[in-house]
């Protein structure tokens, strides 16, 4: 099993290579993922959707399926616990490892607080670069934190909950956190030093990296990239609605043309991304058929709309509930197109004590107020988890 594992780690570094995502300027990331292989913090059991569920590939029964699995490509993550059906726990895809870490800007002898240890994996790499014991990782899954602190020699991991809860050692240079928040804790602001970085993925869609101001009392940053992400566990109840059960048998309030071409929502991430920062509780589900795309959106709530394709470039909208949820998307749609179609890269979040805000271009533009929500869309698999 050594060879195959050898010759899965030596492929997944040219691919990441040829990919052109291991980051430039932080080529210790390279080497740190050579000196702590990924399999090194997987589990004996993995977890693969097989397009209804997730079933399990055991590493002594089908060593192969498993190692495959685990090395599935830069982007896969590989499911290590399935809750009630779904995903809790995973080991990130690579790739966004890798760019996380870049965005952390961690240099030797930084004090860092990880949030979100899950295998260790993110937590080892941290350590292998600040340094022994300058790195404390939080979880609050008491199991997962045995089992890591069995991995992670120059760490120390406690169990606990990050959204909440500041552990000693701090302030801290870095802050890493490995679980989507859709509001940052406040306490991550307090536990930063002036100056310092604080990178975590935000609203399961990408991830973001904060400095902490001089005063200590506020942090901006830019969105740092593409990856979907498992949230806070002790954040508010995911949706619970699926677009059936928030459509309902009901006849629709309103029917109309719109002359869109639907192909974008599934195919362009930078419209995609501007709608989750303007209808942020809007869930969009996509398919095709011999007419074009055709879209369902819900917002986990009362709310529901579909647009479907009718052949010649144009759609019709179906909406019900209380609120508008396609006519907000549209128009949404229009406004990122007025603002000249920006990536996701163009986007910022500033934290204060009062209130959060996405901004475009710049902290004092053109701006969407950040507020929890119910969660996101369950039923497939991560792009990126803990």
């Amino acid at each position: 099993m050594t060879g195959d594992l050898v010759g899965h780690r030596e492929r997944m570094d040219a691919v990441m290579e040829q990919c052109g995502v291991w980051p430039a300027d932080s080529p210790w990331v390279r080497e740190a993922m050579a000196a702590l292989p990924r399999d090194a913090f997987a589990p004996d059991r993995l977890w693969r959707w097989d397009g209804h569920s997730y079933v399990p590939l055991d590493r002594v029964a089908d060593p192969a399926a498993w190692a495959d699995e685990l090395y599935a490509g830069p982007d896969a993550a590989a499911v290590t616990q399935v809750t009630d059906g779904l995903p809790s726990s995973s080991l990130s895809a690579p790739s966004v490892v890798a760019d996380m870490l870049d965005s952390l800007m961690l240099e030797p002898g930084h004090t860092v607080w990880d949030i979100g240890t899950g295998q260790g994996w993110s937590c080892a790499l941290a350590a292998w670069r600040a340094g022994p014991g300058l790195v404390v990782s939080t979880e609050i899954d008491e199991d997962l934190a045995v089992l890591a602190r069995k991995r992670l020699a120059a760490a120390e991991v406690l169990v606990g909950n990050g959204t909440s809860s500041i552990p000693p050692g701090g302030p801290f240079d870095r802050i890493h956190a490995t679980y989507a928040v859709e509001t940052v804790p406040y306490e991550w602001i307090e536990a930063a030093k002036p100056g310092g970085r604080i990178v975590y993925p935000w609203g399961r869609l990408g991830h973001v990296a904060l400095t902490a101001a001089a005063d200590g009392r506020s942090a901006s940053g830019w969105v740092q990239g593409l990856g979907q992400f498992m949230a806070d566990r002790s954040g508010p109840v995911p949706v619970s609605g699926g677009y059936a059960k928030v459509r309902g048998t009901g006849d629709p309030d309103s029917e109309q043309i719109t002359e869109r071409d639907l192909a974008p929502l599934a195919d362009d991430w930078d419209l995609r991304f501007a709608l989750r920062v303007a209808v942020p509780e809007a869930v969009v589900i996509t398919g095709r058929d011999e007419d074009g795309v055709n879209a369902w959106i819900h917002d986990g709530n009362a709310s529901w709309a579909a647009l479907s394709a009718r052949g010649d470039g144009s759609a019709v909208l179906h909406q019900g509930g209380p609120r508008r949820i396609g006519d907000e998307l549209l128009t949404a749609w229009s406004q990122w197109e007025a603002h000249g179609q920006p990536t996701p890269y163009d986007y910022g979040i500033t934290v204060t004590p009062e209130r959060q805000w996405v901004w475009l271009c710049d902290p004092d533009g053109v701006r969407w107020p950040i507020t929890d929500r119910g969660g996101a869309p369950s039923g497939a698999p991560p792009l990126a988890g803990l």
